[in-house]
């Protein structure tokens, strides 16, 4: 069993690494390419691509100037423990023990606009390059076109070492849209986080995105592997909800 999370936005290179543990991405020859890329936008190029303020752009416009290889403990960080939205406010990657990060490590995926797919402990350097964002590149009009099946193949190869051949689906649709669901050989389950809003349940996308973090935090510390034990996930005050759910969409409410 692996489960998929999106990435966030902002990052932290300034807090303590709790680990000196750490592994390299598997596709940093691509994510070269697309930096090459990157470098060819001015900071007014960038407002107008990627939607930014210019405070954004001229920051990302550095970092893409900035941007090298090899990385190293000194220049870069464990993905895990760099990304800070919303999903990784439910995560809370720095209360981890090494053991969780370990079992993280093989368990938990993260998509990347710039590298693909990373492992936690995956070293990255500081970019914003959302998967959705139109970037023309040498292999298409876009990133869904730039990755084609890579990332797939890889979630592909990884789930054939599990026991349980399921991909548990906790990236938002913009980033799970570059997995070519009808090529994953497993079964496919993606939880919804709903509210209870009087007559109805609503997924309410800031409290979805923490649920998230927390679903993936419950996985990793109770070391689940079967699937059938996500049901039990009751952080944030979630319960399974039956009668909402179907075969490949769990959900969860409160």
């Amino acid at each position: 069993m692996i489960t998929i999370i999106s990435p966030a936005k902002t990052l932290d290179f300034k807090s303590l690494v709790q680990t000196q543990k750490f592994s390299m991405p598997d596709f940093i020859e691509d994510s070269k390419i697309l930096v090459k890329e990157l470098r060819k936008l001015n900071p007014k190029d960038i407002v107008n691509v990627m939607k930014v303020n210019d405070e954004i752009a001229n920051l990302n416009f550095e970092r893409n100037l900035s941007w090298k290889t090899p990385f190293s403990i000194d220049n870069a960080k464990q993905s895990l423990l760099t990304f800070k939205g919303q999903v990784y406010v439910g995560l809370d990657a720095k209360t981890l023990s090494e053991d969780d990060l370990l079992f993280a490590q093989n368990n938990l995926r993260i998509l990347s606009g710039l590298y693909g797919i990373l492992r936690p402990l995956d070293l990255m350097q500081a970019y914003r390059l959302e998967m959705g964002i139109p970037l023309k590149n040498p292999k298409g009009r876009n990133l869904y076109e730039f990755w084609g099946t890579k990332i797939t193949d890889v979630i592909n190869k990884e789930l054939s070492d599990h026991k349980h051949k399921v991909l548990i689906n906790l990236a938002s649709n913009e980033y799970y849209k570059v997995v070519k669901f009808k090529l994953i050989k497993a079964d496919i389950i993606t939880p919804v986080f709903k509210e209870d809003k009087g007559n109805e349940y609503k997924v309410v996308t800031v409290y979805a995105k923490t649920a998230r973090g927390l679903m993936s935090r419950f996985i990793i510390q109770n070391r689940i592997e079967d699937p059938e034990e996500i049901k039990a996930f009751d952080s944030g005050g979630y319960l399974f909800n039956h009668d909402l759910s179907t075969e490949k969409e769990w959900v969860f409410t409160r």
